[in-house]
């Protein structure tokens, strides 16, 4: 068995970066732009209001008070205009500042009767509510540099620009094999000896919640041609293979002479953990293989420790649950020398172990926001002792 930390650097010596695709805006969400972004116009493509009021020349004002009112200039209007001398224009937010204004004042500091305008306000300055053209940005300029992740803030200030799509880091194709004689799917009778299969609707999940949208799920019962069959043809067209149960020593877990047939190179087979001692892991070529343990706590344990930081690093959007440094709630004790993953719920200031701890069990998992890690050296950690969270996403 190799260490949890051992484990980690091998997995992360062997993360490629996929190859960018172009996608159109909406569908990028998530995904990390993966060549620079430039404007092709300035915005605002003219000087725009940012207020409803009137426009005006600030030295013709000065000059000549009160000013007479001229038209009207609407958010939208196609129609330009140019001010003549000694007048104003009434004109709403987001609309065009006409030639010959270079000030607006807001509707609540004037006086206009008899299409007369008196303005009241002290504190105007020239320029003043006026957006300059290009402000926002020019055209030429770097909107965004390569390596961005597209929020709704990001994906919204490149329509504003413009923009209609973008090249990204795409997220990986993947497979998921559960595999098992006693699986049987969820409303369905479940006869003597059965379980119902709870790793592949936990694992599409996670799998979407992180912006992996190309999944296929095969289960395949626990006979080795089978398996051989169900690996090859996953191997054709993924990225990423993620099997279930079979990992193990028992007379039918078939994982690992499965990947010896199918040509994959085995980099780690058990770890120094619990839950989840018996996890896979091997390569062929640049694809990745993970062979995670048939218990479903421990699946998704080994999910989020080892697999997600996979696909962030495929995807170049970082590099998995955002981890923080916090005292435990109350003493944990340990007899054997493995690292622990615990099922816990984090208050904002401590951390606490949940109840039901064993691999098979999810349901303290459904209520868990964090999984706290004790290391493997530690044996007793009492109240108060500062202990590894990291954070499940909500």
């Amino acid at each position: 068995m190799i260490s949890v930390s051992e484990a980690r650097a091998i997995i992360q010596q062997h993360i490629v970066t996929l190859s960018p695709v172009l996608r159109i805006l909406p569908d990028a969400l998530g995904y990390t732009i993966a060549a620079d972004v430039f404007a092709t116009v300035d915005i605002p493509a003219y000087p725009q209001s940012s207020m409803d009021g009137y426009a005006f020349s600030y030295t013709d004002w000065q000059q000549n008070k009160p000013l007479q009112i001229s038209g009207e200039m609407a958010a939208g209007t196609k129609e330009s205009i140019s001010l003549p001398s000694k007048t104003a224009v009434r004109i709403f937010t987001g609309a065009p500042v006409p030639p010959g204004a270079d000030t607006v004042v807001m509707q609540e500091k004037v006086i206009a009767e008899k299409g007369i305008l008196t303005i009241q306000d002290d504190q105007l300055q020239a320029g003043a509510n006026v957006r300059p053209k290009g402000s926002e940005i020019k055209v030429g300029e770097l909107a965004l540099p390569s390596g961005t992740l597209l929020t709704p803030a990001a994906i919204g200030f490149l329509a504003g620009i413009g923009v209609t799509e973008v090249t990204v880091y795409p997220s990986p194709v993947v497979t998921i094999i559960i595999t098992g004689n006693e699986l049987q799917t969820p409303g369905q009778p479940l006869e003597y000896g059965q379980v119902y299969d709870a790793n592949s609707f936990a694992l599409s999940a996670v799998l979407q919640q992180y912006g992996v949208q190309q999944i296929e799920v095969i289960q395949v019962p626990d006979v080795i041609e089978r398996l051989n069959e169900a690996l090859s043809q996953a191997l054709q067209k993924s990225d990423l293979v993620l099997l279930t149960g079979g990992v193990s020593v028992g007379d039918y877990d078939f994982v690992t002479r499965s990947a010896e047939y199918c040509g994959i190179t085995t980099q780690f087979h058990r770890l120094k953990q619990r839950p989840g001692k018996p996890l896979f892991f091997g390569t062929k070529g640049r694809q990745m293989i993970f062979g995670l343990p048939g218990n479903p706590s421990s699946v998704l344990t080994c999910f989020y420790m080892y697999v997600l930081p996979v696909i962030m690093g495929m995807k170049k959007a970082g590099t998995g649950l955002v981890q923080q440094q916090v005292p435990l709630s109350q003493s944990y004790h340990k007899t054997t020398q493995l690292t622990h993953f615990l099922k816990g719920w984090y208050d904002g200031q401590t951390a606490a172990p949940l109840g039901a701890q064993e691999s098979y069990r999810m349901r303290s998992f459904a209520g868990a926001n964090c999984l706290i890690e004790i290391e493997e050296k530690a044996e007793r950690m009492e109240q108060g002792a500062l202990v590894t969270i990291h954070l499940l996403s909500a």
